[in-house]
């Protein structure tokens, strides 16, 4: 009886811890479900921040190469430019033409290196200038005067040349067209107001009869520039007879050759007579033959009166077509020849050698 009821006991006991047990597994199934729910949060939350790292670190890529793209244009933009220039000769028109070209380029803003030649009125100099220029590699040469420019033109067909003082760029056999170039030369022409600087001369000297035309014979420009003399002179009803010169060795001895035989004397935009206008003035002065000069540095060196253009602005013209060829901006083949409008010509004289002559400029005022 009592190994019965020790049994019976027994069995519900066991009884008893089974039912405990599953409820203890019931327990713990719902923690695992709990804690899986957080590990998913947490996953999704790492995940969220995972993409927002990448993106933004996509957006400073792209920033970056933003930034580096600017940079290689801004390099870009820095480019030193060479730029080689054969001057014929030294004088104040000339200097003046230089003088503006490099205004121009500094205004510009461009970075530049720049090779000053001057040729000393050597064509054959300016032969030697041109092929060291062209061997250099030079982005763009800038010739001032014709000579300088014929050289430049028959050394390179390929870099740019912008000439400036050229009267006329198709006599001299630069371009094309004075308006489309179609070849590697443009630039600004110093053409003056011949036809006006005649009319000047019968307003000052109402008596002169004859006009001594004087210039280089070896300058295409000048022969140019005498034609138009030619046919202002027998338009205003004055006679001439043309003087020239080979060299300024010449130009003393030609000189003193007009005295007694002209009334006045007219020079044109000659490089040869710019440049030896002291001699000219000299014995022009001395025996009474005022000398209506083509510009304002002839006239400052001792003749009497001009009415002609600024060379340093001109050269400021040329300086810009510069600027925009080596920027790309403009075709050299197709960039006209540029001229300064009438009103930009200006009236000099000068006193002193006007008193020497016993001359009254005051006509002028009326």
């Amino acid at each position: 009886m009592k190994k019965l009821t020790v049994l019976a006991l027994t069995l519900a006991m066991t009884a008893s811890l089974l039912v405990g047990c599953g409820s203890g597994e019931t327990t713990d199934v719902s923690s695992e479900v709990e804690t899986t729910e957080e590990t998913t949060e947490e996953t999704t939350e790492e995940t969220t921040e995972e993409t927002t790292e990448e993106t933004e670190a996509t957006e400073a890529t792209e920033e970056a190469v933003s930034e580096e793209a600017t940079e290689d244009t801004e390099t870009a933009d820095d480019t030193v430019y060479k730029i080689g220039v054969i001057q014929l000769t030294e004088h104040a028109a000339l200097d003046a033409s230089n003088e503006g070209f490099v205004a121009a380029l500094n205004d510009s803003g461009i970075k530049y290196e720049i090779d000053q030649q001057n040729a000393q009125n050597d064509q054959s100099a300016c032969q030697t200038i041109a092929a060291k220029l062209v061997a250099d590699g030079d982005d763009l040469i800038l010739a001032i005067a014709t000579p300088a420019a014929q050289a430049a033109a028959a050394e390179t067909t390929e870099i740019p040349i912008v000439g400036t003082a050229i009267t006329d760029f198709v006599d001299a056999g630069l371009v094309n067209d004075n308006n489309a170039p179609g070849t590697n030369v443009t630039g600004t022409s110093d053409l003056t107001p011949v036809k006006e600087q005649v009319d000047l001369l019968k307003k000052i000297l109402p008596e002169a009869k004859t006009v001594g035309i004087l210039y280089c014979s070896a300058e295409s420009n000048s022969v140019f520039q005498a034609e138009l003399a030619k046919s202002a002179c027998e338009e205003a009803g004055l006679a001439c007879e043309v003087y020239t010169v080979a060299s300024s060795n010449e130009i003393q001895t030609v000189v003193e050759s007009m005295v007694g035989k002209v009334d006045a004397i007219y020079a044109p935009t000659d490089n040869t007579i710019a440049a030896g206008m002291a001699t000219v003035s000299m014995v022009a002065n001395d025996n009474n033959l005022p000398v209506i000069c083509g510009e304002a540095g002839m006239v400052e060196a001792g003749g009497l009166a001009t009415y002609g253009i600024d060379y340093y602005q001109l050269g400021y013209l040329a300086g810009q077509q510069a600027v925009a060829i080596l920027k790309g901006e403009a075709s050299v083949s197709e960039t006209p020849i540029g001229y300064l409008a009438a009103e930009q010509c200006e009236l000099t004289t000068n006193e002193e050698t006007a008193a020497t002559l016993n001359i009254d400029l005051s006509v002028l005022d009326n």
